[in-house]
């Protein structure tokens, strides 16, 4: 399935999809052993910055105390338009502190500027090409995508549309055993969000994800933390080879109660807690901990082998 040598270190991916041309930045880390055998500290949380509330003030705090950490935003940077006025008053003086180690998503909130063009203004190529904002790199020994969840913005999340070949192209290529993705749209959930006119959008992209050996997905969109178990490409619990699903939506926008019972597949949510979700991405392995807002008592923790 990945074939690709581990020591290219190409800069940029051009596909080619169904007669037209698609462009996705791939940044390709350092691939001596030194790298590949330490472990990669990720911070990540989505629906973060509004202007009128100090939860990504609180979690900005839980950031600083890992200076040397990367951090995913999970979209919904800022709200409530994803402007560039937002982006610099309401998300630049707390999350906005640690952008040179911010590998970012874009949500529906940033995606109501046109073209998401508050979110390129403040991120630049950070975030992705121009208008599709979805890309990769490399963290230690692992290969991370970013997608786009809002699949209409970049031609659709079907199997046969741009995003999703590129995404199984780019799977298949890649040297790491180890693979995380991030996005904001779930593919489950038991929150506001869970019907299957909501998730169903983004399944396509969740099976790929299943058939071309990955791990680990993180969203957000929901205002809550929920995990559960590793799932097949409909949604059924998988050991073996499951895919892992942890939403955090709890970077501090305004947290959401849950509007429907746990799936079967949930393990555990909460949804009064701001926090970030740190994951310690080693050689084969990942081990995950919400890290919660100062005074906040939920935690999870746990751990899993890649496949």
């Amino acid at each position: 399935m990945r074939s690709r040598d581990i020591a290219i270190l190409a800069t940029t991916l051009l596909l080619v999809i169904a007669g037209g041309i698609a462009a996705a930045v791939t940044f390709r880390g350092d691939a001596n052993e030194t790298t590949l055998k330490s472990a990669a500290t990720l911070l990540a949380a989505g629906d973060i910055a509004e202007c009128d509330h100090r939860g990504d003030e609180a979690t900005s705090r839980i950031l600083a105390e890992y200076p040397s950490a990367t951090i995913a935003t999970l979209g919904d940077n800022a709200y409530q338009h994803g402007t560039a006025q937002e982006f610099e008053s309401c998300y630049g003086p707390s999350w906005g502190k640690f952008k040179d180690r911010t590998r970012p998503a874009t949500g529906n909130h940033d995606e109501s500027t046109k073209n998401a063009q508050g979110y390129w203004d403040y991120f630049g190529a950070r975030g992705g090409p121009y208008d599709k904002y979805y890309y990769s790199f490399d963290l230690g020994s692992w290969h991370v995508v970013v997608l786009n969840s809002d699949c209409w913005r970049v031609g659709g999340c079907n199997l046969d549309d741009p995003q999703a070949q590129w995404l199984r192209e780019e799977l298949r290529q890649s040297a790491r055993r180890c693979t995380l993705a991030y996005w904001h749209r779930p593919p489950f959930s038991s929150g506001r969000y869970g019907e299957p006119e909501e998730t169903g959008r983004v399944r396509p992209l969740w099976q790929i994800l299943y058939e071309e050996g990955a791990d680990l997905l993180l969203t957000g969109h929901e205002h809550s933390y929920e995990r559960f178990a590793p799932m097949d490409a409909a949604g059924n619990q998988d050991d073996a080879n499951g895919v892992r699903l942890i939403v955090v939506g709890t970077g501090g926008g305004n947290l959401r109660p849950f509007e429907n019972p746990p799936l079967a597949t949930t393990v555990v949510r909460n949804d009064d807690t701001w926090g970030v979700l740190k994951l310690t991405l080693s050689v084969g392995e990942y081990k995950w901990n919400f890290l919660p807002v100062k005074g906040s008592t939920f935690t999870d923790s746990g751990s899993g082998t890649c496949h």
